[in-house]
């Protein structure tokens, strides 16, 4: 008796499809690094391997959320929304590890901006095809402009988010593990907003750059869609 195979539906193949390219571009970035500490005998980027694992919590958050149905996405959809919003800047973050890119001995300079690069690309197409995910389930519920507001207001969070972490060295579990200081610093520049302006110029700056990226991406996406289907 043959077996019967259960057809994929095009959104589940899409869906593979990404996840494995997604995949092969990370594993590209670790190899890089592993490379890179077999060559100098030095452990200089292996912290890059903890930030693309970190990316990668909100894509599968929005995954998880993508692919619940029925009773059970109601249930789950407050708590891990939430946890996705805390742990999404921690994709667009890694564009900051550009910071580190400096002339070392042992390893030629080009091959520390292809890794860094590599990284950073990682963290901003997660960043990207989670927000997707996320914008998708806002506008089924909200409607096209509630969810290209939900889209703005979360990648503004996300690049106060990269301040938060970049300049004053907060992580997303210091909401439970050290709230008040946490608490204290951001509420200190929203009751004081001119005497941090570097914190509105990063949230402002990034904010607006990941923005135009996001939106590129997703016109290109659809111009795609319809030029295969004329």
């Amino acid at each position: 008796m043959q077996a019967s195979v259960l057809p994929v539906s095009p959104f589940s193949r899409a869906r593979l499809t990404l996840v494995f390219v997604l995949a092969a571009s990370i594993a590209l970035s670790v190899l890089l690094i592993i490379g890179r500490a077999a060559m100098t005998g030095r452990l200089t980027f292996l912290f890059l391997i903890w930030n693309l694992f970190l990316a990668v919590i909100p894509f599968g958050l929005s995954t998880m959320l993508g692919t619940a149905k029925g009773s059970l996405k109601a249930r789950i959809l407050l708590p891990v929304g939430a946890a996705w919003l805390l742990f999404f800047p921690n994709a667009p973050y890694i564009l900051t590890d550009l910071f580190h890119l400096d002339t070392r001995p042992g390893v030629p300079l080009w091959y520390d901006l292809a890794l860094i690069l590599s990284c950073a690309w990682n963290g901003l197409m997660l960043a990207y095809a989670s927000l997707s995910d996320m914008q998708r389930l806002v506008q089924q519920r909200l409607g096209f402009w509630a969810g290209w507001g939900f889209a703005t207001v979360a990648l503004l969070l996300s690049s106060f988010g990269i301040y938060l972490g970049r300049y004053l060295r907060f992580n997303s579990w210091d909401v439970l593990t050290n709230p008040l200081s946490l608490f204290y610093d951001i509420l200190n520049r929203i009751l004081h907003p001119f005497s941090f302006p570097g914190t509105w110029g990063v949230t402002l700056v990034f904010g607006l750059f990941l923005l135009v990226g996001y939106g590129t991406v997703r016109l290109m996406g659809r111009t795609q869609v319809e030029s295969s289907l004329s």
